[in-house]
């Protein structure tokens, strides 16, 4: 096993980061790669003493964080951009290894999350307050107030596998520009590439004290969450164990991003070509791991034939395979069990009176593009979230009754439509229980500077770095008797 890199024959070995020192364990689980079959990681799991010692530092080093300007936290976020720009071969490379990800969609990850650090160094800078103007009342005559934005001191950040690096790009980068100090749980099946970006954060200036990374599985996440010492939990993850940190909790601010069985709508009057085409490349990107992944198309009655023909032409031309490849498009799964979950839905629905138009065989991990048309509408392809290597097509006629269908559902994270008429996106925003819509693009499409959330079962809060810093303060107000600068005459 390796520490602070790896060869293709041994392991990574991960470890945890507790009151500033890197430290192994006799404890461990092994990341097997659902790609190549073999140990990508070995990550050192945090014990009771261990998170104990995490939580008891931790309100010290809240103060520390606290202490540092606004500028100087800017200066190390944009110092950490531009050095986790310079490592997105080594981060992207883990994520291949370890989560089957294509080596080409690890690296626009990484890019991405150096954005992400960048856009919290710009929201850092101009962190401010207001003067409110008190005197409007009589009451508040010869009275000035004024806030800031305080920090609430410590943050616990919980990642998920399928996008890990900038997804702790976003809780990380935000908690920090906002003057807190971060507790990191990571996905157990991305350790590596976790260690990696935090290790590139600290080589560009972060503080030690400004984050500690600790393994494990939820007993640990129970341990950081119920804390005392907590003020604020970021989770993304499912909505079931979302449920479980919000009441584990209880009482704390909490940013919950949680599943989704994103819908994208296809309008008669829609450019089909452009919609099919964008359907599959994000339909099937990181195999469909994804909350906003692109699960449910809905097609008008009248360009449904044509656009089936489309997207399985182009389903045709994604390449399926490893995933260190730079022409590899879709690589594996997460693990067996979750390739062979989605599997069993296809063949369920197509038991049910559905068409398998594309893809459905399955070989380990991995799930060839899987592309269903027509299933009934309780089928679980669409009433459950998949997030997996398959689309599934269904024909409508009415906009007004599809809109209904999409919001039938427990989640409400985003939606995709396409049409050329701006009634229609109207009507869509105003009538579609979801956090943001696209228009003439499908429904995973984010960009880190956006607010980004749903509703319903899709979650609390927003993220994105302006509004997570939001999130992760509060507002503190001083008021002054006896001073005004707008005179105390009646």
């Amino acid at each position: 096993m390796t520490s602070h890199g790896t060869t293709d024959d041994e392991p990574y070995g991960a470890q945890n980061l507790v009151a500033g020192s890197w430290r192994s364990s006799e404890r461990t689980a092994t990341r097997t790669g659902p790609w190549t079959g073999r140990p990508a990681s070995v990550a050192a799991q945090a014990s009771e003493i261990e998170v104990d010692e995490a939580l008891a530092v931790a309100p010290e080093y809240a103060r520390a964080v606290r202490a540092l300007s606004p500028a100087a936290r800017a200066d190390i976020l944009d110092r950490a951009a531009a050095l986790v720009t310079e490592r997105r071969d080594d981060i992207a490379r883990h994520l291949a290894l370890e989560l089957g990800k294509p080596v080409k969609d690890g690296r626009g990850e990484v890019v991405r999350a150096a954005e992400t650090l960048a856009i919290a160094a710009a929201e850092c800078r101009t962190a401010g307050g207001d003067v409110l103007s008190t005197p409007g009342w009589q009451r508040g005559a010869g009275t000035m107030a004024m806030t800031y934005r305080a920090p609430l001191g410590v943050v616990v950040a919980i990642t998920p596998f399928n996008a890990p690096v900038n997804l702790l790009a976003h809780k990380l980068a935000a908690s920090f520009a906002a003057g807190n100090t971060t507790l990191v749980k990571p996905p157990p099946q991305a350790p590596a590439a976790t260690e990696a970006f935090v290790r590139a954060l600290l080589d560009a200036g972060l503080p030690t004290y400004a984050v500690q990374v600790l393994h494990g599985d939820a007993e640990v996440g129970d341990r950081l969450t119920s804390s005392e010492v907590v003020a604020a939990i970021s989770f993304t993850g499912s909505a079931a164990t979302g449920r479980a940190v919000a009441r584990s909790g209880a009482g704390k601010r909490l940013v919950l991003e949680l599943g989704g069985n994103a819908a994208t709508i296809v309008c008669a009057d829609a450019d089909v070509d452009d919609a099919a085409r964008q359907c599959a490349r994000t339909g099937f990107s990181n195999s469909g791991q994804s909350c906003i992944s692109v699960q449910r198309i809905y097609v008008h009655r009248h360009v449904a034939d044509a656009f089936v023909e489309r997207l399985t032409k182009e389903v045709d031309n994604l390449v399926v395979g490893d995933p260190l490849d730079e022409s590899t498009d879709v690589g594996s799964m997460v693990d067996p069990a979750a390739a062979q979950r989605v599997h069993d839905w296809a063949r369920e629905a197509e038991s049910d009176g559905a068409t398998i138009a594309r893809g459905g065989s399955l070989d380990g991990s991995t799930l060839t593009p899987t592309v269903v048309v027509d299933p009934p509408a309780d089928a679980r392809l669409l009433v459950e979230e998949a997030f997996g290597a398959v689309v599934v097509v269904r024909p409508f006629d009415d906009l007004a009754t599809v809109v209904d269908e999409c919001n039938q559902g427990r989640y409400g994270l985003q939606a995709g439509i396409f049409t050329q008429d701006i009634t229609t996106v109207v009507d869509a925003w105003r009538e579609l229980e979801v956090g943001a819509v696209v228009v003439n693009g499908t429904s995973n499409f984010r960009l880190d500077h956006v607010p980004f959330g749903g509703v319903k079962d899709s979650g609390v809060g927003r993220e994105s770095p302006r509004w997570m810093i939001d999130d992760f303060t509060h507002v503190k107000t001083l008021l002054l008797k006896g001073q005004s600068v707008w005179g105390t005459g009646s």
